[in-house]
């Protein structure tokens, strides 16, 4: 019971993660339509900023979260702006090929800045654990559970119960009878892709802290949380919650009893569970446990 405890822990703080990148995911796609496949190099570039801000400028950790998080979600505004809304009514698969380009253009530029090296983030928890009962826990592991709460929490409260809010979810519901309202589609689209990339950098910094650094390969979460958006619904904010914990525990219970596992699935079988999992759920709920189900007139 102790180490089911633990790998549950271990299990959440990764869910966490897993779920504040389904949620950038989610909130663009419910906006636009797209996919963004940039999200991991932007959280990729979050987690530098974050390492070259406090290092390098002597900023406290949060506060260096902070700046980072904002200039990632103008850099994020910036390409939208630029690049994405001249893109405005040409074929989906083609915007979703830019978001990809996007991508491998700023983690080759962030290798070009920063070097392949893993470089030491400076963070309040390093590798120390602390007591919870009889478990012991690593301390960056419930950090990650409580700063991701709360920027979740946050989001929602922002989502629920603000103007932006409800013009979010006027955009996000019909984006015609919300230019008819006089909401400007294109602010809101753009202020979805700074919330994405913010919420992004925070799952860089979360997956770089507790001893881990910063290093190149940090920008593949966002390939290995896609289960976590489809499973939960790509139109379901809270989907992308469930989705993110649901794929988290399973990862990290089938590499914590890995020794229960049969040899000829492999020593990496925790990689491939997700999937079985998501390919398991789909075929029960093609459209995910929270999405929404399309009806089309024939």
């Amino acid at each position: 019971m102790k180490d089911f405890l633990q790998f549950l822990v271990a299990g959440l703080a990764v869910g966490a993660l897993y779920a504040l990148v389904a949620l950038g995911f989610v909130i663009i796609y419910k906006a636009t339509g797209i996919i963004n496949f940039a999200l991991g190099a932007l959280a990729l570039l979050g987690a530098y900023l974050t390492y070259n801000i406090s290092q390098t400028w002597g900023v406290p950790f949060f506060a260096a979260v902070v700046l980072a998080m904002a200039a990632c979600a103008g850099m994020a505004l910036l390409i939208e702006r630029l690049i994405l809304s001249r893109m405005v009514g040409r074929p989906t698969f083609a915007v979703i090929m830019i978001t990809i380009g996007l991508a491998i253009v700023i983690e080759q530029g962030v290798i070009v800045i920063w070097g392949g090296a893993t470089l030491p983030l400076d963070d309040p928890w390093g590798l120390r654990t602390m007591p919870l009962g009889d478990v012991v826990v690593a301390q960056s592991d419930l950090a990650r559970i409580v700063l991701a709460g709360a920027l979740l929490a946050g989001f929602f409260a922002l989502f629920r119960y603000t103007t932006l809010g409800v013009a979010m979810r006027a955009v996000a519901s019909d984006q015609e009878a919300a230019l008819a309202q006089g909401i400007s589609v294109r602010m809101i689209v753009g202020i979805t892709w700074a919330i994405a990339a913010a919420v992004a950098t925070m799952a860089g910094v979360m997956l770089a802290a507790g001893g881990r650094g910063v290093e190149p390969s940090l920008g593949v979460i966002a390939l290995v949380a896609f289960p976590s958006v489809v499973l939960g619904g790509l139109d379901s904010p809270i989907g992308s919650v469930v989705g993110g914990a649901v794929i988290g525990i399973v990862e990290v219970m089938t590499a914590g009893y890995s020794e229960r596992i049969p040899e000829f699935l492999g020593a990496n079988f925790h990689r491939v569970t997700p999937y079985v999992v998501l390919v398991v759920i789909l075929l029960v709920r093609p459209y995910g446990l929270f999405g929404t189900k399309a009806v089309q007139r024939v």
